[in-house]
């Protein structure tokens, strides 16, 4: 079947389904950009706690070099004195082990006073670290937080303690970027999306 203008329907669909699929990943480009842009801007600011995000711990009871970056940032705000308090956050993996314990025994190792660092091994997603470090900050009168986690994690994050009820926030980004990013970026892209979906 053609059109009035000559050109088969079936290809005037094709066309604009080629536009359509074209202009989304165009979308989807702009967004993960703006997400990486977003997380490398860190915003540091002196707070009541810093809340480290978690990531895989090995059996033997040691971090990924991903979770051990996100820590070490951590150690260098308490000893920039940006914060005092430190919140470990996470859940327990496939490999059995609990990552909140070991993030506070990798930090108190290195000189973080244990009394100083607070466990919450319920926080086995971002939107749940959220949710359980707004609950903990209330306990405590804190109001402020700096966020610790990779450069694309940060806006997410950021969104999910928001939605929790904690408005005075900064980042800071772990050194630490491997080949695993490329594939963390759009996905990231689909969960900040994801989270503003469902908002609280």
């Amino acid at each position: 079947m053609r059109s009035d203008g000559g050109v088969p329907r079936w290809r005037r669909r094709v066309r604009w389904l080629s536009r359509a699929l074209l202009a989304g990943a165009a979308l989807f480009a702009l967004a993960a950009m703006v997400l990486v842009a977003d997380g490398l801007n860190e915003r540091l600011r002196p707070a009541d706690v810093a809340v480290v995000l978690g990531s895989q711990a090995f059996p033997d009871g040691t971090p990924s070099p991903r979770l051990a970056a996100r820590l070490d940032r951590a150690i260098e705000l308490v000893r920039e004195g940006l914060v005092r308090e430190v919140i470990v956050s996470g859940g327990t993996g496939v490999e059995g082990v609990d990552e909140a314990q070991v993030m506070k025994a990798y930090l108190v190792a290195r000189g973080v006073p244990a009394e100083r660092v607070w466990l919450d091994s319920q926080g086995v997603t971002t939107r749940a670290t959220a949710r359980n470090s707004a609950v903990l900050m209330r306990a405590h009168g804190w109001r402020s937080a700096l966020l610790v986690s990779q450069y694309f994690h940060l806006s997410r994050t950021r969104l999910a303690f928001e939605q929790a009820g904690v408005a005075e926030l900064g980042t800071a980004r772990a050194a630490f970027v491997e080949w695993r990013d490329l594939y963390s970026i759009p996905r990231e892209v689909l969960g900040w999306v994801s989270y503003r979906w469902q908002g609280d």
